[in-house]
């Protein structure tokens, strides 16, 4: 191996190193993918998510997580940690990959109705009706993902989120999502 190569070769690696351990900043984004949990559950957590201004990114049934000034692997050690303590799932397995290119193509769509936190939720593409719900809290206790509302170029679509091709929707900007108040029946 001469040395134009090998020059080349460490700085290849110096290059791979830096970037596993650089750190996520604010107003990018990650993208997070999961295994060792059931397939129809991989679906509602795959994809790119958000890092607020506040250093978190909102992920499904455990809420926030802090990521701003940590590294994709320590996010992802984070997480599956908060999954197991959740008793959510035993052996997740994230991978986190930080998308360091400077602030994502983010716009916003509207969550309403009977959610944690109602209002618009940055949009990152790719994400689906469910991440954006869940980004918006999820539901409360009043609300009902059996009758999802979602609104797109003037027409309007009732879905039942526990099935998990309507969780997999992906969203439009200006689309609107209401989550309605259970009936007395519960649903």
């Amino acid at each position: 191996m001469n040395l134009k190569n090998l020059f080349c070769w460490v700085v290849a690696l110096v290059s791979l190193a830096g970037a596993a351990t650089a750190q996520i900043r604010p107003d990018t984004a990650v993208q997070i993918t999961i295994t060792g949990v059931p397939q129809d559950e991989q679906g509602q957590i795959n994809g790119m998510y958000p890092v607020a201004a506040g250093g978190t990114i909102t992920m499904p049934h455990i809420g926030a997580v802090r990521a701003v000034g940590m590294t994709p692997s320590a996010v992802a050690r984070s997480i599956e940690a908060a999954y197991r303590a959740a008793e959510i799932y035993t052996t997740p397995t994230i991978q986190v990959i930080a998308d360091d290119r400077g602030k994502p193509n983010i716009r916003r769509v509207v969550v309403g109705g009977y959610v944690r936190r109602p209002g618009p939720v940055e949009l990152v593409n790719g994400m689906t009706l469910w991440q954006v719900i869940q980004a918006a809290g999820g539901e409360n206790e009043f609300g009902s993902i059996k009758r999802v509302i979602l609104r797109r170029a003037g027409k309007q679509r009732i879905l039942d989120l526990r099935q998990s091709q309507f969780k997999e929707i992906q969203l439009e900007e200006n689309d609107s999502i209401e989550v309605p108040q259970k009936s007395w029946s519960g649903n």
